[in-house]
């Protein structure tokens, strides 16, 4: 009796566990996939963002360069970028990357007192002749070597208004109209007062590439050139 009550007991358990894994066998397998996380860089050269140098790169690189301007001098000037541009948002690194092209590393006659001129703003390279007394209008600026008046504007400070203007018309070209932060806003307005930018014109520049052709004429490596350069202040070389 015993015997057969552990050979029907065996025989049950038997055809418990075939039904249960016959009833695992039919359902489907569920299974996790891990798809690889791929992050996506900014474009290179994107003026709008965060930094990709750093203060003591760029005044490690300016500082020894500069024949307009004392390393103290190089330093306010470099740390004015940082200060402003933080605040609107913009790669301030690359925007001093675009100044040491233009003025040839802080050393050109447009770059030095008391004109100021941080990046060729307003400089079409027309003079005419004339007394130092008489411009022929607001944004002229009078070469005492040459005894003409060259195109362009001059700033009255690096810090207050230099620096501004650059950013600003930066933001300018990188904004469309009406978007950006109040601050933003500021120094667009402050920058389109010294000098107005068409509203075609506006939002055209998500990088500094996108400045070939219209920041400077014909321009076809203009941005390329203000990459390798800030490439080279990044990393000392």
């Amino acid at each position: 009796m015993n015997t057969r009550y552990t050979r029907r007991s065996v025989l049950a358990l038997g055809l418990n566990f075939l039904s249960s894994h016959l009833t695992r066998a039919q359902e489907p397998e569920i299974s996790t996939v891990y798809l690889p996380f791929i992050a996506h860089s900014p474009l290179l050269g994107t003026l709008l963002g965060p930094p990709t140098g750093t203060t003591e790169a760029a005044i490690a690189w300016l500082a020894p360069r500069s024949t307009a301007y004392t390393p103290y001098d190089v330093e306010v000037i470099v740390r004015g970028y940082a200060e402003t541009g933080n605040a609107a948002g913009i790669d301030w690194f690359l925007a001093i990357a675009q100044c040491a092209h233009e003025t040839g590393h802080l050393t050109s006659w447009w770059c030095q007192r008391p004109r100021r001129n941080p990046a060729g703003i307003g400089v079409t390279g027309e003079t005419r002749p004339g007394t130092p007394d008489q411009p022929p209008g607001p944004d002229w600026a009078w070469d005492e070597a040459n005894q003409v008046w060259r195109a362009g504007l001059s700033f009255a400070s690096w810090v207050g208004e230099s620096i501004p203007a650059h950013l600003g018309r930066l933001l300018a070209y990188a904004l469309p109209v009406g978007a950006g932060t109040p601050y933003q806003q500021q120094l667009i307005d402050y920058a389109l007062s010294r000098r107005p930018l068409p509203d075609h014109l506006r939002g055209v520049a998500t990088t500094i590439t996108d400045l070939n052709g219209r920041w400077a004429w014909p321009g076809t490596e203009y941005g390329q050139r203000i990459l390798a350069l800030a490439e080279r202040m990044r990393n000392g070389g």
